[in-house]
């Protein structure tokens, strides 16, 4: 087993570092008091092919590997969760959900535009009553000769008011998990209506929305995949958003681990002497940096079982349960380092608490990896 970085990788990781560096961790926190990021950040992040990794080249992608992919989000979860959403959700959830299931005139129309940045997407599955319980959403889309017409609405949509087009899951029919179809819809339609959501604990730089469909009719063409294989649509790019929520929970540890350790060499108390001489500080930052290393060599094996073709459902689970969870944790610990300065925003830790705190409830809560890690291991599906 070889756990050294490929010149490749290495180089790719060192881009995104400096990408971060200089773009975007200057400006989280007046990203995050003003709940938006700057949107000139999209076309930068397009030009150095951030937004098209592991989609051909053929269709404006920068080709690549998904190990290479997390270790660009592992730097921009880093710098600010806010930003590494925007490449969660318009590549990792819908780009390559596109790649995957689409047509060839779907793949020509939609990847060069995501994959450059010159337009974004939206992944839009949750709704005001059904999260984890996605097999039974309301959305209708009902056939009318060649056309759909969606009706319904979605909640905590990442990207929602920025994106050109939204990934929309809706019933065409049965019950359940049966009879759900994924559509293309492009956000200008009419009826298509589309509300940011203010006042959030954290990622409060990242556009999330609260849709609503009015009828909104898209022609039987904008359905990608199969009639009735929405759910399967759904739940595959979810199984590897997991990894990229994963890398971005590696991100924010690491950001943990860096402001704990700078501020303890800094931070002079009692004997005149830095408070990283303390035992319960070297405590503290060894717990964070146990969990920053725990979790990235989850993400990472999880990351090589896609890379090479082979199961990998339980293992995205389990990166993305523990790296939440321990970005959770590393957040906190950073923020009792810093004492009553991490509970002012001049400081990264407060931020990263209320970035981290979210990542144990999206893309599949805590509770429910929990739940799919144990069916893997019995076979058994777990009932209250």
């Amino acid at each position: 087993m070889d756990l050294s970085l490929s010149e490749e990788h290495e180089a790719l990781r060192r881009l995104a570092a400096e990408f971060t560096d200089r773009e975007i961790a200057p400006f989280a926190t007046a990203w995050d008091r003003a709940e938006q990021v700057d949107s000139s950040i999209v076309p930068k992040l397009g030009d150095l092919g951030f937004l098209g990794l592991t989609i051909p080249e053929q269709y404006g992608g920068s080709g690549g590997d998904h190990f290479g992919y997390v270790l660009v989000l592992e730097e921009l979860g880093r710098g600010d969760s806010a930003v590494r959403g925007i490449v969660s959700v318009s590549l990792g959830l819908v780009g390559k959900s596109i790649a995957r299931w689409g047509d060839e005139e779907q793949k020509q129309h939609w990847l060069p535009g995501l994959c450059s940045g010159r337009s974004l997407a939206c992944f839009a599955l949750t709704e005001p009553d059904n999260g984890s319980d996605a097999a039974n959403l309301r959305t209708k889309a009902v056939r009318d000769g060649d056309e759909f017409v969606l009706s319904g609405s979605k909640m905590f949509i990442t990207n929602g008011t920025w994106a050109e087009v939204a990934l929309v899951f809706a019933r065409t029919g049965g019950t359940g998990h049966q009879g759900i179809s994924a559509f293309l819809v492009p956000t200008d339609l009419p009826g298509f209506q589309r509300k940011e959501i203010h006042g959030k604990l954290g990622l409060r730089g990242q556009a999330t929305a609260e849709l609503v469909f009015d009828n909104v009719r898209v022609p039987a063409s904008a359905m990608l995949g199969p009639e009735g294989k929405g759910f399967s649509v759904a739940m595959s790019a979810l199984a590897k958003g997991r990894v990229s929520v994963a890398a971005g929970c590696v991100g924010i540890a690491e950001a943990a681990l860096r402001a704990a350790v700078g501020h303890a060499k800094t931070r002079i108390q009692f004997d005149g002497k830095v408070i990283a001489h303390r035992q319960l500080v070297q405590e503290l930052i060894a717990n964070i940096a146990t969990d920053v290393d725990a979790a990235r060599l989850l993400t990472w094996r999880a990351a090589d079982l896609i890379d090479r073709g082979l199961d990998f459902a339980r293992e995205s689970s389990m990166a993305k349960y523990f790296a939440s969870e321990a970005a959770v944790r590393s957040a906190n610990a950073a923020l009792q380092v810093f004492g009553g300065y991490g509970y002012i925003d001049e400081y990264p830790v407060g931020k990263l608490v209320r970035d981290a705190r979210v990542m144990t409830l999206y893309e599949g809560t805590s509770e429910l990896q929990k739940l799919l890690i144990g069916r893997a291991h019995t076979g058994i599906n777990a009932i209250a």
